[in-house]
């Protein structure tokens, strides 16, 4: 990262109640340049290569920042695998390997109605319940064709 701050990303750092630092930018550079959706030490491991003294304290604590201002997501595995990071904060479906935890970008468009259109019936009893829809998730779960074929169970 040059020596120009992103100005974008320092002022959503503050408006969430944190401090622009290079470390915050240099992750928040990393994770808008992957697709790979990588773990807490898969980013450490990429960041440290070009911030030598960086700690991994120091990358979780940039990726709560960058999650809590709304730069990244935080994306946890039902299944008790590891926390990934995903650097596009738009909102998308994704698809996850059921053996490795692999998360991908699922290409179809995100569609802000898809609960209406589904269950329509459903979204009217939550309203009349006080509960407001602010958004939804969809992760496609299967395996990836290199995880069955590698698999030697």
């Amino acid at each position: 990262m040059d020596s120009s701050e992103p100005t974008d990303l320092r002022n959503a750092l503050q408006q969430a109640g944190w401090r622009f630092t290079p470390q915050r930018a240099l992750v928040y550079e990393y994770l808008r340049s992957t697709d790979s959706h990588p773990t807490a030490e898969q980013v450490f491991a990429a960041v440290r290569q070009r911030l030598m003294n960086i700690s991994l304290a120091t990358v979780y604590k940039a990726l709560e920042a960058l999650v809590d201002a709304g730069l990244a997501a935080r994306l946890a595995d039902d299944a008790g695998g590891p926390v990934r990071y995903d650097g596009r904060s738009q909102p998308h479906y994704h698809l996850r390997c059921e053996r490795t935890g692999q998360l991908r970008d699922l290409p179809l468009e995100y569609d802000p109605g898809l609960l209406e259109k589904l269950a329509p019936e459903l979204v009217a009893q939550l309203r009349q319940q006080g509960f407001e829809i602010v958004g939804h998730r969809l992760e496609v779960i299967g395996r990836f064709r290199e995880s069955v074929e590698t698999d030697d169970t």
